[in-house]
């Protein structure tokens, strides 16, 4: 057989060509080829690193749903302190108002019902939920400030009542002398008596008819004749005067209660015996105080 020297030379690049792609692909699956012969050490590298990337996906995701969790655990809790808070509130206003705690009973849910509609649906998402519960924390705040408001009106109107004078200034006794024009008893002649006299026994309590500070006690340049004196301002413009004690129990600057027993009953000053010289003012001008003396009896 004859061999054509031109033929050889022709595919003789071609064969290089060849061999050479051979031996590199070669040297690469040597490369790749681990050392115990069944995985490529590279991919497992690969495998190694993915597997790491989507544990440290997990954990952030779990991470995530444990802190939602807890976020929505507290506002629960926040929910149920406005709840209970409400609860307190009304049961205080049920007091104030005088309500009848069988018809105001914030102590158990409202009574309410009906029939479920078809198109009432639970919620699917955790989005759905922490929706409904932002809905139910306005309204609650929302609820909780009107019925402040509410709490508010009721107290005002309570104070009110707590500092307009009424009743009478001792727990027993009677009137000797009553509002406005009189004899006097020791000139004989008419005369305009700025209050009314409640006689009593030397010593009994001389009582606050409402809630005030006290800004005048013991005996006053100008009030000639009330002996040992109390003055109570009880705001809105309404004072009220306690004359002729033998012994004062309380000091200017005082906060004293409805009831309260500030002086006892004696007969300094201008007097013919125990009792008290009680006076109402309004605005600075005596004013009779029979309208208040009967308002609780």
């Amino acid at each position: 057989m004859r061999i054509d020297v031109r033929q050889v030379r022709t595919w003789l690049p071609v064969a290089g060509i060849l061999f050479s792609l051979l031996g590199v692909a070669f040297a690469a699956g040597y490369g790749l080829r681990p050392s115990d012969g069944l995985m490529p050490g590279s991919l497992m590298g690969k495998w190694q690193q993915d597997l790491e990337v989507q544990r440290a996906s997990l954990d952030k995701t779990r991470s995530d749903a444990e802190e939602n969790a807890h976020a929505l655990a507290r506002r629960m809790a926040l929910l149920n302190a406005y709840v209970m808070r409400l609860d307190a509130v009304g049961q205080r206003m049920t007091q104030i108002a005088h309500l009848d705690p069988g018809e105001f009973d914030f102590g158990h849910p409202p009574p309410v019902g009906g029939p479920q509609s078809a198109m009432a649906q639970a919620p699917t998402e955790l989005g759905d939920v922490i929706d409904s519960l932002d809905a139910l924390d306005k309204r609650l705040s929302d609820r909780e400030r009107e019925m402040k408001v509410l709490e508010d009106i009721l107290v005002s109107t309570r104070l009110q009542k707590e500092v307009r004078p009424s009743g009478w200034p001792i727990a027993a006794g009677y009137i000797t002398s009553p509002y406005g024009a009189r004899t006097d008893p020791f000139t004989g002649l008419r005369d305009f008596h700025p209050g009314v006299d409640f006689a009593s026994a030397e010593g009994t309590s001389v009582l606050a008819v409402a809630a005030g500070i006290v800004t005048r006690t013991g005996e006053q340049d100008g009030y000639d004749g009330y002996g040992e004196l109390v003055e109570i301002n009880h705001g809105n413009g309404y004072s009220t005067r306690y004359g002729h004690n033998a012994r004062i129990l309380v000091k200017v600057g005082d906060r004293v209660a409805r009831g309260q027993t500030i002086a006892h009953i004696g007969s300094t000053g201008r007097s013919t015996g125990p009792h008290v010289h009680f006076e109402v003012l309004l605005n600075g001008q005596t004013v009779d105080p029979e309208q208040y003396i009967q308002a609780v009896r």
